[in-house]
């Protein structure tokens, strides 16, 4: 066990951390989000713990303080989760069985997947994750609690501009990854499309739809590996 934690080195506890913290000051504008809505305070930490997903929380929270049924706001949560299914066909290797697989798939999330498939070596794979998966266990309730204390105080949480943390932590940790080629390309096109689907549909619902740019990708990759072989011959 204690070589299976050695495999983080300085630089991947540091990725991890920043995210951590970032997942935490998010929380922090879910818990004051959902206390200004109307609801009680220990709610967005109970579901901070038992959920675990940050954008069908969010999105829970809204359609409830919008007059909608609970009903709708679980299947529209539901809905924004289904791309868990792929997450688990990804990353199988590093959930563990038993009881400690149930906990490594409520673990799961963008995060900890991420993280994972960025490693090598599978025992890299599986610290990551959990490594991450861990940190926001306790990094998203604690912001949850956090921000249901400021939501007593202070009624308009928009203005702190917390969930601007968030995105440019993550914009951060992938620039490095920009330097290849194929890349930058589908990364603009999957914004664009994420950009232009954000007004008609649900929170978290846009990412999925930015998906579409991977082909494009893919097409990319295959083309610079075909020139470099080419130009090897």
């Amino acid at each position: 066990m204690r070589s299976f934690w050695r495999t983080l080195d300085r630089t991947l506890l540091r990725d991890i951390a920043l995210v951590c913290l970032a997942v935490g000051v998010i929380g922090v504008s879910y818990g004051a989000t959902a206390v200004t809505s109307g609801f009680p305070w220990w709610f967005p930490v109970l579901m901070g713990a038992l959920v675990l997903a940050a954008s069908s929380e969010f999105l829970f929270v809204g359609i409830i303080a919008a007059g909608g049924s609970p009903i709708a706001a679980l299947l529209a949560g539901l809905l924004v989760n289904a791309r868990h299914l792929p997450f688990g066909l990804a990353v199988p290797d590093v959930l563990g069985r038993g009881r400690r697989g149930a906990l490594g798939t409520h673990l799961m999330n963008d995060e900890t997947v991420v993280f994972a498939l960025a490693q090598d070596e599978p025992a890299r794979r599986r610290a990551a994750y959990w490594a991450c998966g861990l940190g926001i266990l306790v990094c998203w309730p604690v912001g949850a609690a956090l921000g249901a204390l400021l939501g007593s105080v202070v009624r308009d949480t928009g203005a702190l501009g917390l969930d601007a943390m968030f995105p440019a932590v993550i914009l951060a940790l992938i620039l490095p990854a920009m330097k290849e080629r194929s890349l930058p390309r589908s990364a603009l096109a999957g914004a664009a499309l994420a950009l232009a689907a954000t007004p008609f549909l649900p929170a978290g619902l846009p990412v999925l739809a930015a998906l579409a740019a991977l082909p494009l990708f893919t097409v990319q990759a295959k083309n610079t590996v075909g020139a470099k072989e080419g130009a090897t011959r």
